[in-house]
């Protein structure tokens, strides 16, 4: 009965983490900063993600899972109050970059740590529970961290100083229910050394699971970077429920598509989230030059889709290549080019926008992001040509996630 709690615990702790990492999003309008310096800002939570990933990502595969998911929401609960300081550039910077390390912490362990209640509590059952719960966790919370950022700093006074009081009470609620959860991993001695990126198992099934993780990563980073200013900017809606809601939407479409696709192959799911994402990426510049709101949204909508299907689909094949006992330090290292991925593009989008137009700049990042895709679809062929495929109900899949973190 205590793994059932603790299964339960760990997941909203794990959703109101990943919400709180996304409630700036729908905000940064109104901090009065120039695309480019929020770009910057993005980038300076990536690089905490990064770091964080690197240095203690893995490390709950011998600490245990409590030891490292308490102090990660501590830090979390520590950034709430960077933000409650002040509005300042330098603040934000901080509070950013600590919401980093947090969630650099957060992600692989809380995702190991569910998949072992969930095991504990229904030894040999289907994974399916806990894929679809950690769907709603992980790129449910990040959707929902915008939404309900945007609708209390439309609709509640002090729109900068509320929605941080409301998380800050959230994360201290999670921390009293993950202290309370059962611990799954049996601490024992080891020599520590940083994150090794690396292939866990099949080389080129690892290297086509970091690809996919890259390119979803990719589009999730310049919806939580730059898409609020883009529709309050240049297509000319300010409100910020709305900003928040367009975000939601694109996570929410990540969830809902990694949840109904559990049962497809594969190679299918590979292909759909190929398809989606391209079909999405260019029906989201099109909107974008034809200044449209519906069709920059259907886009981001579809360009989801293909995100949470594809990331889903990569975290699947490095949990099934990956031992037991190394299951932590691989979806770490997936997390890690997943935040590269993350970071970069939006750097560079925020760079490019300095000296060229959004719609210009979007239209040359669609350009990179399909020939990524592209490659992608080889690369996969040849990973399915090495490796058999595993049964769709293998159980090892019962560890494995549909999570997309962070994301952002």
């Amino acid at each position: 009965m205590r793994t059932h709690a603790g299964f339960w615990s760990v997941a909203l702790a794990f959703l109101i983490a990943m919400a709180f990492s996304t409630v700036p999003t729908p905000l940064y309008p109104l901090y009065g900063f120039s695309p480019f310096v929020v770009t910057v800002v993005f980038a300076v939570y990536a690089a905490g993600v990064v770091v964080s990933l690197l240095l203690a990502g893995h490390v709950s595969d011998r600490l245990g899972r409590k030891r490292i998911l308490i102090p990660a929401l501590a830090l979390e609960l520590l950034a709430a109050a960077l933000f409650l300081t002040s509005t300042s550039l330098p603040v934000l910077i901080a509070a950013r970059f600590v919401t980093g390390l947090g969630v650099g912490m957060i992600t692989a362990t809380a995702t190991a740590h569910l998949a072992e209640l969930h095991a504990a509590h229904r030894p040999g059952a289907s994974g399916r529970r806990f894929e679809v719960v950690s769907t709603a966790a992980n790129s449910g919370g990040l959707g929902l961290g915008t939404l309900i950022a945007g609708l209390l700093a439309q609709y509640v006074s002090g729109p900068l100083r509320t929605p941080y009081v409301v998380f800050a009470g959230l994360l201290a609620l999670s921390i009293l229910l993950v202290a309370l959860t059962p611990e799954t991993v049996t601490p024992s001695p080891f020599r520590y050394r940083p994150q090794r990126i690396g292939a866990h198992g099949d080389r080129t099934v690892y290297l086509a699971a970091g690809a996919s993780a890259l390119a979803s990563f990719a589009v999730f980073g310049v919806f939580t970077s730059l898409a609020p200013g883009f529709v309050a900017g240049t297509l000319h809606h300010p409100s910020r429920a709305l900003a928040g809601a367009i975000v939601f939407a694109v996570f929410g479409a990540a969830a809902a598509a990694q949840a109904l696709t559990g049962a497809l192959s594969p190679v299918l799911r590979t292909r759909l989230g190929l398809s989606a994402q391209a079909a999405g990426i260019v029906t989201l510049v099109a909107g974008m030059h034809t200044a449209s709101l519906a069709a920059f949204l259907a886009g981001g909508v579809l360009a989801g889709v293909g995100a949470g299907v594809l990331f889903k689909a990569a975290l699947a094949e490095v949990a099934a290549s990956a031992g037991p006992g190394s299951r932590g330090e691989a979806l770490a290292g997936l997390f890690l080019v997943a935040y590269v991925g993350l970071g970069v593009p939006a750097i560079g989008l925020g760079v490019a926008s300095q000296a060229f137009p959004a719609v210009t700049v979007m239209t040359w990042f669609a350009g990179v992001l399909l020939v990524l895709l592209a490659g992608m679809a080889l690369l996969n062929r040849r990973s399915r040509a090495a490796v058999p495929a595993s049964p769709p109900q293998a159980p090892v899949r019962a560890a494995t996630g549909d999570l997309v973190h962070s994301a952002r």
